[in-house]
């Protein structure tokens, strides 16, 4: 079956301009979901809202949005007046500028997206100013209204497709001080530095998005079988509880256990062995 566009509309860089389509790059709709059933008559419950004062439903027509004030009352929002104050869209992604990619703070991802052409007029516009973006090692960022918000964002060539990333705004994004402001500054000497980056040497690899499983949802489909086949349902299993040891002596083991044994390559050269 034929993905879907999300979102239609044109990519706009100076006066060069094609039609392009945006299509979710990650979903969850293959995870598995449940229902609320009413465990006395197996039949399934709806979501009801009712007055918090007087515990009795409220009626569509009679649903409002409100802006709760410091003393606990609310301004009630009329669902015309957000209308009034929404941004209109022209089904533009408008190119702002280009900036550097590996100068971009990642943290702002939000959502990702596949841009295609939206028809075969338009691969060869949207074909050049991939090829052109990746030979600068830039991306270019976009405003546009999308799904009824106005966004910021990042399109850029990955492989032989293109990608364009919404992101979050400033305001969105929690400064880091607001964590790490009270951690003082550290001193390693160098013979944990050199434990430590043994340990990380021992362990390098490539990122392989298949090798990764979601163990959790692995384990509910095995429950949610089991159930259907009347069978024993499967337990996690308990882990075992480490003793409390200092840092050194953590990096030390850690390091023995990721030792290669001798006549290997990383043996020979000349990493820094556990004492």
């Amino acid at each position: 079956m034929a993905a879907r566009a999300s979102w239609k509309g044109h990519l706009k860089v100076g006066d060069l301009v094609c039609g392009v389509g945006l299509y979710t790059a990650v979903s969850t709709s293959d995870r598995i979901s449940f229902n609320i059933i009413n465990r006395k008559t197996g039949h399934r419950v709806e979501r009801q809202f009712v007055d918090s004062e007087n515990g009795k439903p409220v009626e569509r027509d009679d649903q409002v949005k409100g802006y709760q004030l410091d003393n606990g009352e609310y301004i009630v929002i009329e669902g015309d007046e957000i209308a009034g104050v929404m941004p209109q869209s022209d089904k533009v992604l408008n190119v702002q500028n280009f900036v550097p990619y590996n100068e971009i703070n990642k943290l702002y991802f939000d959502r990702p997206y596949y841009l295609a052409p939206a028809g075969e007029d338009d691969e060869e516009a949207l074909g050049l100013i991939a090829r052109a973006m990746h030979d600068q090692k830039v991306a270019a960022i976009a405003e546009a209204v999308l799904f009824r918000r106005n966004r910021t964002v990042l399109i850029r060539p990955q492989d032989d497709y293109v990608v364009a990333t919404t992101l979050s705004f400033d305001y969105e994004v929690r400064k880091p001080d607001t964590v790490f402001k009270d951690i003082p500054e550290m001193k390693f000497d160098n013979e944990m530095l050199e434990l430590a980056g043994h340990i990380i040497g021992t362990k390098k690899g490539a990122f392989n998005p298949q090798e990764y499983d979601d163990r959790y949802e692995t384990a509910l489909s095995e429950l949610v079988k089991a159930k259907i086949d009347g069978r024993e349902l499967p337990r996690a299993k308990p882990k075992p509880q480490g003793k409390v040891i200092d840092l050194m002596d953590a990096l030390r083991q850690s390091a023995k256990l990721s030792a290669k044994p001798p006549g290997s390559k990383r043996a020979a050269s000349g990493q820094p062995k556990a004492s």
